[in-house]
């Protein structure tokens, strides 16, 4: 299977929906064109060209060869953009580190991908310096030669289904697993990007996601798949998000992490009376929050349902219904299943499984996890632990993980990864993190200690994590319990701790205390 005319049919009957062909095409088709203005900096497909074959000339240095690993810490920058744009083109594999992370969570990531490189900037020295990253060497991107005009880069053979890059994922418990997202992925996760923001020819599509997540990395071949521009900027910012919009003349918002919880939030005086944004885009808004937010933000929601193991995107609504997660997208099959492998009855809830009319939709392995890669692809489907129920009209709607994780501002967390780090605390016998309701995004953690003793002070608590955890992965409530009730195996039965936090302590409340 190689041509796909029924799914994408306004592209070439030959497209074999790959990156690096698009990407080469683009680039050297119009020079002068700008397909990503970051902040008020124009990045014109001439000057991405030139960084391309720079960087390229840096790689070989550095005795990298297509198919080696390179770990990429940078915030968002013109410089992260150029650099993704050179890994893509240079059959490297690209493997994105969230810049949250600290101490255990970037040591495990390092050692278990073994990149060649560890390309970091000057803001994560510190946190970098104590750490063991295994075989890699830790590095800076080299100065860029303003006077050097070369724009032929040059890009070895690549294939549709060679790694891209590999993208960690807490969905589940446990280690963070290593999603090795092909060629023909990242193009599908971008068709769909399209198809999902209802994006036009003109439209310019406001790009504030970390480019080390697959949200953000997505939207960077948008460019050259339709005439559209990226208006990106280095992080969301509240105070800056109605006047960046207005210079941007951004027409698209993808929201995630409570983005639009935030904006909600603002007062009325900081949202301008008219405004370009038309669409947001995304995964989180309630049935009784669909309407409010149209109405306050003036934009038309269009909710999506996904997963980085499924080249992001598996369902998207485009009718408008209040809280649906829509239907299949068109190379997506979508079944609800029981426990026992059977499909449930209409309007009962069960796993999601997917199957694609598309070879190579879905992941081909876990990096180095053989059994979780058995566990999640069966007979050519994609099982993927969360759990929805489709309606009468053939629409569905998410219920919830099935796994022991949580979805914190947009990104997902192994309850596993909290509970191993306070597991070396020397006055912690054991904890349970599980996720509460939050005012602001999905969820919040609340973690229940154990303690081996007397207790330890909350605000010691915190700073200690702090050290240790990435941001999104701090509790905000803690709360002591004398001891937890167990399963035969020893492992908590989490079901059983009450999910309300008044009598926990509120990292929040003591802020500057």
């Amino acid at each position: 299977m190689h041509r796909y005319p029924e799914y994408f049919a306004h592209r070439h009957p030959n497209d074999e929906l790959d990156c690096a062909p698009l990407l080469v095409a683009g680039l050297r088709r119009e020079p002068a064109r700008t397909v990503v203005h970051f902040d008020d900096r124009a990045i014109t497909c001439e000057d991405a060209a030139r960084h391309i074959v720079q960087l390229q000339r840096w790689f070989a240095d550095e005795g990298l060869a297509s198919g080696d690993r390179v770990a990429v810490m940078l915030g968002n920058s013109v410089e992260h953009i150029h650099l993704i744009y050179a890994l893509v083109l240079s059959g490297l594999v690209w493997v994105p580190v969230n810049t949250k992370l600290r101490a255990a969570g970037l040591e495990y990531m390092l050692q278990h991908a073994e990149p060649k490189l560890f390309i970091i900037e000057d803001a994560f020295d510190d946190v970098t310096s104590q750490i063991e990253c295994g075989a890699s060497r830790r590095v800076h991107l080299p100065a860029f030669d303003a006077n050097d005009t070369d724009a032929a880069f040059v890009t070895p053979p690549i294939g549709v289904h060679d790694p891209l890059c590999v993208i960690y994922t807490s969905g589940t418990t446990g280690a963070p697993k290593g999603v090795v997202f092909t060629h023909r992925m990242m193009r599908i996760a971008s068709e769909a990007a399209l198809r999902i923001a209802d994006v036009r020819d003109g439209d310019r599509l406001f790009l504030w996601e970390p480019l080390c997540h697959i949200g953000g990395a997505q939207m960077l071949l948008l460019p050259f798949l339709e005439r559209v521009t990226l208006h990106a900027v280095p992080r969301f910012s509240a105070s800056q998000f109605w006047s960046q919009v207005e210079r941007a003349g951004a027409t698209q918002l993808h929201y995630l992490g409570g983005v639009l919880d935030i904006l909600m939030q603002l007062p009325q005086s900081a949202q301008p009376h008219a405004h370009t944004l038309r669409v947001a885009w995304g995964a989180g808004v309630s049935a009784a929050a669909w309407e409010p937010i149209q109405a306050r933000l003036g934009v038309r929601l269009r909710e999506c349902y996904g997963m980085t193991e499924c080249s992001s995107f598996a369902t998207a609504n485009v009718t408008g219904k209040p809280g649906s997660i829509g239907r299949a997208l068109p190379w997506i099959g979508v079944e609800l299943l029981d426990e026992n492998g059977q499909p449930v009855k209409e309007g009962g809830a069960g796993e999601i499984v997917l199957s694609s009319k598309v070879e190579g939709t879905f992941l081909p392995t876990y990096l180095k996890h053989p059994e979780a890669t058995k566990a999640a692809l069966r007979n050519g489907r994609l099982h993927t632990g969360d759990r929805a129920r489709r309606d009468a009209d053939g629409d569905f709607f998410f219920v919830g993980r099935q796994t022991d994780s949580m979805r914190v501002r947009g990104e997902n967390v192994s309850a596993w990864e909290i509970e191993r780090v306070f597991a070396a605390h020397p006055a912690i016998r054991a904890s349970a993190a599980i996720g509460v309701a939050s005012s602001v995004g999905e969820q919040d953690i609340l973690l229940n200690v154990q303690f081996k003793g007397a207790p330890v002070d909350w605000q010691t608590i915190d700073a200690w994590a702090r050290e240790r955890l990435a941001s999104f992965q701090l509790p905000r409530y803690y709360r002591a319990v004398d001891g937890f009730e167990l399963t035969a195996s020893e492992r908590i039965r989490k079901h059983l701790l009450p999910r309300t936090v008044d009598d926990a302590w509120d990292r929040l409340s003591h802020v500057g205390a």
